[in-house]
């Protein structure tokens, strides 16, 4: 992940997981985005449609980290990862009513959410079968 480790995502360390913060300033970033989209007509759909998205990547990370670690945590965070791609491909849509250099900003930034949620998901899900095949009967006892 291109934050911090899976097991520091917690509910009370959510602004250290990197993905999390980004993520909030990219909703904040879209604020600014949003005025120069609502004059058009095409602009305001795409508006609504990029606010739910956005909204919703933040969303689901923290609800993921609010239900703790099992199994739904890396459900919600494949949520929130389609959301980010989501709302890529509506930011590569938008190239006749924003800036070059603002969607190459805001494409980064969705790049790096993207690729912190894919590292934190296959860090989960490798960890997973080790936790699964792991009972008492078969561990060995440690060194005294």
């Amino acid at each position: 992940m291109a934050g911090t480790s899976n097991s520091s995502a917690s509910p009370d360390r959510l602004e250290n997981y990197r993905v999390y913060p980004a993520a909030r300033a990219l909703c904040q970033a879209f604020w600014e985005d949003a005025e120069r989209l609502l004059p058009d007509a095409r602009g305001r759909e795409l508006v609504r449609q990029q606010t739910r998205s956005l909204d919703s990547i933040c969303a689901n990370i923290e609800e993921g980290c609010g239900r703790g670690f099992g199994k739904e945590f890396p459900q919600h965070l494949k949520i929130a990862r389609g959301e980010a791609r989501e709302s890529q491909g509506r930011y590569q849509r938008m190239e006749r009513l924003l800036s070059a250099s603002i969607l190459h900003q805001r494409i980064a930034s969705l790049d790096f959410i993207i690729g912190g949620l894919t590292k934190t998901i296959q860090t989960i899900e490798s960890r997973r079968p080790l936790e699964r095949h792991s009972s008492p009967a078969t561990r060995r006892p440690s060194p005294p």
